[in-house]
């Protein structure tokens, strides 16, 4: 075993559920809807359940949504599962809050946390231990991500305002382009305090890596898979529908 801090640093995955999932419609948030057969945040949750490495999974609701019983058939596995009303009104703000109350908690602020997108179902614990793997002995953190194959277009600004077609106005080279995954992994302090930062400039943070760099860190890109997308539109629900069903029938 390794001598030094990075041995004894341990790991807690951290699920934003606060969204309400618009843009698919629906009567529950998004990440409880039934995705082939089960609630889709249950994915997530047993990916991580099923990463030896993962302590504790911290799940940040809003507070209206706390009493659902929807909360008691995804947390009653046994898993060291805690859900909090820490959801505020964007992401970054549901993730500080979570964090913060980890602190609050007891959860060494050294130790790891692994921000995951309840939305990303396709998630499986050997991509959980390969991220692991590669950023614990960082000190920069990283996260989960896939270098774009697709050829990029850049849209001319006029047509997308005025809401008609819009035509390409040029090619954008695609060498150094990656897309951004989840989970994001970095130290529970230093994370905090990185959204506590970028929340009170009024940043443009999209995800918790670019609070990360505004702190001038340069984060780890470790590959992920085609599998970890986002579900966000109804054509994404269907394809995540066929892959996890398929997946379940081998």
């Amino acid at each position: 075993m390794h001598s030094g801090n990075h041995s004894i640093k341990k790991c807690h995955a951290l699920l934003p559920t606060a969204g309400t999932g618009s843009r698919l419609g629906g009567e529950l948030p998004k990440q409880f809807q039934q995705l082939a057969g089960k609630p889709m945040v249950s994915y997530a949750l047993e990916a991580f359940k099923g990463s030896a490495q993962i302590q504790s999974i911290w799940i940040g609701v809003s507070s209206g949504f706390i009493g659902n019983p929807i909360l008691g058939t995804i947390t009653n596995t046994g898993a060291d599962i805690h859900v909090v009303a820490t959801g505020g009104p964007t992401r970054q703000e549901t993730v500080r809050n979570t964090l913060a109350a980890m602190l609050k908690a007891g959860i060494p602020e050294d130790d790891w946390i692994l921000v995951h997108d309840a939305a990303r179902p396709g998630i499986t614990p050997a991509l959980i231990e390969k991220l692991i793997s590669a950023v614990q002995t960082s000190n920069s953190g990283g996260i989960l991500a896939v270098p774009l194959a697709d050829t990029l277009k850049q849209a001319d600004l006029d047509s997308v305002v005025a809401g008609n077609i819009p035509h390409s106005e040029r090619t954008i080279p695609r060498e150094h382009l990656w897309q951004a995954q989840t989970p994001q992994m970095f130290g529970l302090k230093q994370l905090h305090d990185a959204l506590e930062d970028a929340i009170r400039l009024e940043a443009d943070v999209t995800d918790e890596a670019s609070a990360i760099e505004l702190t001038g860190a340069k984060p780890l890109l470790i590959e992920g898979a085609a599998r970890n997308f986002k579900v966000t539109h109804p054509a994404d629900w269907e394809l995540m529908q066929l892959l996890l069903s398929s997946h379940a029938k081998q």
